[in-house]
């Protein structure tokens, strides 16, 4: 009975925080301050700017958490559909215990921990590509070159052994929880399990996620078809065959822009 219960408010609770975070993302992105779901200047407008002027360092404090928080709160809309199997493995697994709800809860946030440890490392990738191209005259002339480079290696990752490694570490998620979970110091386990997970995610989707830089940030249209596919690729029987005609279509969309560039030159 208490099973049940259990099951009964699990998969509502979870589809209410993913539609939560959508719905947050669109009003976000509508609003005036729909600039900081982007990757533009942030020092320099509005709030931002007051709060740099006024803040140690906050000219690059306040821009990382911003962006840090937006993109946790792009994690909650597009990768947490992505591992639901493996949620739902681990709440039958400690459907019994009293402490339930928190081990779940520290297997959600160890899953979002990894993300938000990529989100923060994509931050600083793309502040460096702005310095660069802020030093470089050919670059400032020719922004379009750095899109391709995106574009061609997340075209290129889909082809490798990593994304298919860690693809398939993703599409099994009962047995990697058979492999990871101990059945001692639980919530650590639990922590640990889901970083594990999420690392795999990772290494998996990483070069996809990549592609919010090209697209832009605040795109929330580009976001539900960019978490469609990787939601896809993970849970759907076919999805690891998507990889393959991914990988072309954005290796073609990186030779369309060259040569739409070189045209107009």
């Amino acid at each position: 009975m208490r099973s049940a219960a259990h099951r009964s408010w699990f998969l509502p609770v979870m589809a209410g925080l993913v539609v939560f975070a959508w719905a947050t993302l669109w009003l976000w992105a509508a609003s005036p301050y729909g600039r900081y779901l982007d990757h533009g200047d942030w020092t320099q407008v509005g709030i931002a700017a007051s709060i740099c002027a006024a803040l140690p360092a906050g000219d690059a404090v306040l821009p990382m958490t911003l962006y840090v928080g937006g993109w946790v709160l792009m994690l909650a809309a597009m990768m947490l559909p992505t591992t639901l199997p493996l949620l739902e493995i681990y709440r039958r697994l400690s459907r019994r215990r009293a402490d339930r709800r928190l081990l779940l809860a520290l297997v959600v946030g160890g899953y979002l921990l990894a993300w938000a440890g990529f989100g923060v490392a994509a931050h600083g990738l793309d502040w460096a590509l702005h310095e660069a191209a802020a030093g470089s005259v050919w670059l400032a002339f020719n922004g379009w070159s750095l899109g391709v480079a995106v574009l061609a290696l997340a075209g290129a990752f889909q082809f490798s052994r990593l994304k298919y490694r860690c693809l398939d570490k993703c599409r099994m998620p009962l047995g990697f929880v058979m492999e990871h979970w101990r059945g001692r110091h639980e919530r650590r386990q639990a922590l640990w399990l889901s970083l594990r997970h999420g690392l795999f995610c990772v290494g998996c989707c990483w070069a996809l996620m990549l592609l919010m830089f090209v697209v832009g940030a605040g795109s929330v249209g580009w976001m539900l078809l960019l978490g469609a596919v990787m939601a896809a690729e993970k849970n759907l029987p076919w999805g690891r065959r998507l990889s393959a005609p991914l990988g072309l279509v954005l290796l073609a969309g990186a030779g369309a822009i060259v040569t739409d560039n070189l045209l107009l030159a």
